[in-house]
């Protein structure tokens, strides 16, 4: 009997702290829709405001400014707030933005809106997987992060069905607005969420922090000694931006973490998602064809991230990001060069959609989940939390300045040299990977710690 009682609270238990995490994890579905909304918005948007090509550039990339901002100021707002309150924060921007997007009565309004949504998820991408790592129990805490990234290729794949059933009446306001209804439920699941049992602690409320972690937990033993753990670690407290400025070898765990999401930025990943339409109009598809081939780019984000999930563990970090780095280059390559032949043929077409899709299902196996894999394991405890946000903020600037250019790279040099460009920089981040990247399976934090700060070559941080 006894031993019943005690698997049903275990089961409870779980349930709850899987509960907790996915709730934490639709963070990642808005950030998702509010990437994935926009593509299907922007030729719509041009013909009613009657705005060049530089100005739908704005708009697109307003939303990436507000998020390199965000995640500036997220680190001090969880710790301020809590991971709680900062969730709370930003899903309170994701209803507001969403709404001001749909009301826009002019352009700059609407940049002005995405703006306020950027400030949403530059919150949103640094708390909820500092949340999630935070509360999920140690067997599950992996999947737990992962299902953070699989959020986002589903946000995105259901912003692209969406702009695609409503492309048919050119109704934009409701393809940005609708992403409220979702910020809604959002909002009411975060306010029912648990404060992270660390920030309690952090803040001298242990009898809380263990209440939480009981709901949590197997067991209130469990609880207790997850609690002494975690105070064990805070006896060792973050000075992120002092050890930067004293410590060379902390600097150059920085500087890895800012290329590395650098290169997956430069990858011209977002290039497809904010102007995955125009790009297929580029190769000769109408309207509604344009946006279904949209809606199958992100079918196949979305796909492609259960390979990566399944991967990292079995071939490594480095395999898969010389293997993901080539195939995007050898498919955008592809892409320049059929835009190059001018007016396509339909079989053009299919080999134009195909080839872009193996470059989406590259990245989705390879740099998206990787980099951020990466970026949290180089940096030494002491200074995680400064050296994430360094490269958080680099992944916006850098994602800004994509959205921001491609447009006029395509007025300047052509279709087919902008596409080329991209692919020749995927050439170039291999070069990079063998000479810096290292290979960290299997591999604790502490070997990767200590090997860094003994000053051993970058590349060589996993041996």
């Amino acid at each position: 009997m006894t031993d019943a009682i005690a698997m049903k609270a275990r089961t409870r238990s779980g349930f709850a702290a899987i509960l907790t995490c996915v709730l934490a994890a639709l963070a990642g579905l808005m950030f998702g829709l509010d990437i994935g909304v926009i593509a299907g918005a922007t030729r719509f948007i041009q013909a009613e405001f009657e705005v060049s090509n530089r100005a739908i550039e704005w708009i697109v990339s307003s939303m990436m400014l507000g998020a390199a901002i965000g995640a500036a100021a997220a680190g001090w707002l969880s710790a301020t707030l809590g991971r709680k309150r900062s969730l709370v924060f930003g899903a309170v921007l994701f209803v507001g933005g969403s709404l001001l997007c749909g009301l826009a009565w002019s352009p700059w309004m609407l940049a002005g809106a995405r703006l306020v949504l950027g400030l949403a998820i530059g919150t949103a991408t640094f708390t909820a997987p500092l949340y999630l790592a935070e509360v999920a129990p140690g067997r599950i805490r992996g999947a737990m992060i992962s299902t953070y990234q699989l959020m986002i290729t589903i946000g995105i794949f259901m912003a692209f069905l969406s702009d695609t059933a409503l492309s048919y009446s050119g109704a934009w306001r409701w393809m940005l607005g609708i992403v409220a209804l979702p910020g809604a439920l959002f909002l009411l699941g975060v306010l029912g969420l648990p404060e992270s049992p660390r920030w309690l602690l952090l803040r001298g409320r242990r009898d809380e922090a263990i209440a939480v972690l009981g709901r949590l937990r197997e067991d209130t033993e469990e609880a207790r000694r997850e609690a002494d753990d975690i105070a064990r670690q805070l006896q060792s407290p973050q000075h992120g931006w002092q050890l930067f400025l004293r410590n060379a070898n902390f600097r150059r765990s920085v500087g890895l973490g800012v290329l590395l999401q650098v290169m997956q930025q430069l990858t011209g990943i977002n290039v497809v998602m904010y102007y995955a339409p125009r790009i297929f109009a580029g190769m000769g598809f109408g309207g509604s064809a344009q946006m279904w081939a949209t809606a199958i780019v992100g079918l196949v984000n979305m796909l492609a991230t259960f390979a990566a999930i399944g991967l990292v563990d079995r071939w490594g970090r480095r395999p898969i990001l010389y293997l993901g780095f080539a195939v995007m280059a050898a498919s955008l390559g592809t892409v320049g060069a059929l835009m190059r032949t001018g007016t396509p043929t339909h079989g053009l077409q299919i080999a134009g959609v195909a080839a872009l899709l193996v470059f989406i299902a590259g990245f989705a196996m390879s740099a998206g989940p990787m980099v951020w894999t990466l970026c949290s394991e180089v940096q030494p405890l002491r200074g995680r939390d400064f050296g994430i946000a360094c490269s958080t903020f680099a992944n916006w600037v850098i994602n800004m300045a994509v959205g921001a250019s491609f447009l006029s790279l395509l007025d300047g040099i052509g279709t087919a040299r902008t596409f080329w460009l991209y692919a020749a920089l995927n050439l170039v981040f291999v070069a990079f990977t063998r000479a810096w990247v290292p290979e960290t399976r299997g591999v604790t934090l502490e070997q990767i710690e200590r090997q860094l700060m003994s000053g051993r070559p970058l590349r060589m941080l996993g041996r």
